[in-house]
């Protein structure tokens, strides 16, 4: 039984439709919030792009993992929606899910309901602003305006700029703005709970969470990795954080090591709230936590990488730095001989193979080795950095294109702020600097776990002997190098050198 909302009725809006695209929660989502301040009915509607949806098909196939995840996360969604209409009286609530173009069925659910607005969240990546533009210009066409608020970071667009008053392109001087302007401010939550009474039950005919066939997918092994999906998810893993936040600064190179939040997904999906994380992070810091002030370095080069997007936009696609188009990498049958065996896990450097092993098992790449297999692939490979990008993009669960492109443009030294070109990872050094046990290579390598310690970072130098003992065939059971380091540094030097002397 539905009864009559508490609402208050001074309201300008009598109905309105909340989009939800990269903020899969309901607690603290400025959409939401607005929306049920201004109008007396709200809706929330989720909808399976089918344009997205389709070239995740055509590259994968049924089997995605952020697709799943996010099913699973509007299950939740779904619940505390039902359950926050009902403390306020309304039964029958909950989410609306479409499955189609979002630029065709988010007007027509408008149309359909009668809503004077729709609410969004920002999404500043270059498909969504032009979807996002023909639906405004649909909803306009009907007398149905769009509001979006930011939500995704805690300083977006031109929010942070430099003293003349430019976007920043280097990242400490970019941080020390964003600390200085940061307060409690910019950190307090969007109250939802006290405006919930405007929620209104879902029309009839209208279906909430499909099936993920119904929609063309199937179940990956998402559910067997410990990535807890939905708001409920992101509160379990973050509280698991919090009691190692203060070690972050520690253990967070380590990947054999729990040293990560592992909230990435999270953040990706909008599953929790950025304020949120923020607000700790930044109590911690001031309480003295080493571990914090590092993890929220983190959160701001987040917001950094975004508004490098928003204000060069041509990164997608193109270098940062414009000269840095001219290198010539490498092409040919050998070039892709040489992608094949970085995508697949078999360059012969055991701590690049066990981090490739790593993504695609599970969709997850450790920080730091994000950072060795880029520089592996661009610096040892010679092989452009877009195509690295690319096989993340596909791969990876938290996959962001601001924050993977701003991460391959550091490791090829393409990007702002980037490595100088001519530093260059030694994968095997890193191997015994970051997983000096080899326990991170013994997990995703067994075939080299009798290796001992010394000898496990670079099999080619083991004697006959050790590897016979530790049951090796090094070309049958793990390959040899595909490149020698050492030469490979020196092609590297000479492929940068057209922009030598750049700043």
């Amino acid at each position: 039984m539905t009864r009559t909302s508490h609402a208050p009725t001074n309201k300008p809006l009598d109905r309105a439709l909340v989009w939800l695209r990269r903020d899969l929660r309901v607690d603290d989502h400025a959409a939401l919030h607005h929306a049920l301040r201004s109008a007396r009915q709200v809706w929330c509607a989720f909808v399976f792009d089918t344009e997205i949806l389709d070239a995740l098909l055509n590259l994968g196939g049924k089997a995605d993992r952020r697709v799943e995840f996010i099913r699973d996360s509007l299950v939740g969604v779904d619940a505390e929606l039902r359950a926050l209409a009902a403390s306020h009286g309304t039964d029958g609530a909950g989410l609306i899910v479409r499955h189609g173009r979002a630029d065709i069925e988010i007007p027509a659910l408008a149309a359909r309901l009668g809503v004077q607005a729709v609410y969004a969240n920002h999404d500043d990546e270059p498909a969504a602003l032009a979807r996002d533009a023909r639906v405004r210009g649909r909803l306009a066409d009907a007398g149905v305006l769009l509001h979006t608020a930011k939500d995704h970071v805690i300083f977006e667009r031109s929010e942070v700029l430099t003293q003349g008053g430019g976007p920043f392109s280097v990242f400490t001087p970019y941080k020390n703005a964003w600390l200085k302007k940061c307060d409690a401010f910019f950190l307090k939550a969007y109250p939802v709970a006290h405006h919930a009474g405007a929620l209104a039950p879902r029309p009839a005919g209208e279906t909430g969470v499909p099936a993920l066939e119904d929609i063309g997918f199937q179940r990956t092994n998402l559910h067997q990795l410990r990535l807890p999906s939905g708001p409920s998810g992101a509160s379990e893993l973050l509280d698991d954080f919090l009691g190692r936040i203060d070690d972050y600064h520690e253990t967070r190179d380590f990947p054999a090591i729990k040293g990560p939040s592992y909230l990435s997904t999270h953040l990706r999906f909008g599953t929790v709230s950025i304020r949120r994380l923020a607000r700790l992070a930044m109590d911690r810091r001031e309480g003295g936590s080493r571990g914090a002030e590092v993890w929220l370095s983190e959160l701001v080069w987040r917001d950094f990488y975004h508004q490098i997007l928003h204000h060069h936009p041509r990164v997608v696609g193109h270098a940062f730095k414009p000269e840095y188009d001219r290198i010539k990498w490498e092409h040919g049958k050998h070039a892709e001989a040489l992608f094949a065996a970085w995508c697949e896990g078999r360059t012969g450097y055991p701590l690049v193979d066990a981090a490739m092993h790593q993504i695609n098992q599970t969709g997850y790449m450790h920080n730091r080795l994000r950072m060795v297999v880029a520089s592996f692939l661009t610096k040892d490979l010679g092989i452009d950095w877009k195509r690295g990008e690319a096989y993340f993009a596909q791969h990876l669960n938290d996959f962001d294109l601001a924050a993977n492109n701003g991460g391959w443009q550091w490791a090829a030294s393409t990007g702002c702020d980037a490595q100088p070109y001519f530093r260059i990872f030694n994968p095997v050094s890193q191997s015994e600097k970051f997983d000096p046990q080899g326990r991170f290579i013994r997990r995703y390598l067994p075939q080299l776990a009798k290796l001992p310690d010394a000898l496990i970072h670079a099999p080619w130098q083991a004697r006959p002997v050790d590897l016979a003992a530790a049951g090796v065939e090094l070309g049958k059971d793990y390959p040899m190098p595909v490149v020698d380091h050492a030469v490979a540094r020196e092609k590297t030097l000479a492929r940068y050198a057209v922009v030598k002397g750049s700043p």
